[in-house]
């Protein structure tokens, strides 16, 4: 009966300091990312807009490489004879299933950096937005979505 109860005390416990550990851990995090404290100046603030447009421009360049690779695999495997396009054709899975993973991280973490980097511009201010050559870019896509909307409409 005592030994049940430690058992209890200990999964309890643990659970405590993973649930304290899981919440101060973003608060930690977010609370480095001001620049020491110091309000971020405009000039660098668009320095930092135009380094994480480049970041995402690498992101969608290294998909499309990705794409490539994995289209090539699939043309070798497709024209493989029989005996070895099994093997191809787990060597394509297993890469198109590790490239996913890692390009899941990799956006999670962009889109956890795009929302950091909204959250300074709200800060700075309306007009901080506005400058930001991402939401210009951002603009722009809805503009042209719009005008393929309408354009469908109409048919």
């Amino acid at each position: 009966m005592k030994k049940q109860t430690n058992t209890n005390l200990f999964i309890r416990s643990s659970l405590a300091l993973v649930l304290a550990l899981a919440i101060w851990s973003p608060v930690q995090s977010r609370s480095a990312e001001p620049a020491e404290g110091k309000i971020m100046t405009e000039a660098k603030m668009m320095e930092h807009c135009q380094e994480m447009k480049e970041q995402k421009q690498k992101m969608k360049e290294d998909m499309k490489a990705q794409d490539t690779e994995l289209s090539n695999q699939i043309t070798k495997m497709n024209s493989a004879p029989k005996d070895k396009k099994m093997d191809l054709m787990a060597a394509v899975i297993t890469q198109m299933v590790e490239q996913r993973i890692a390009m899941d991280a990799r956006k999670a973490m962009m889109e956890e950096k795009m929302m950091q980097h909204m959250m300074q511009h709200m800060q700075m201010g309306k007009d901080s937005m506005s400058k930001c050559p991402m939401m210009k870019e951002m603009k722009g896509m809805d503009e042209k979505s719009g005008d393929a909307h309408k354009e469908h409409q109409k048919e």
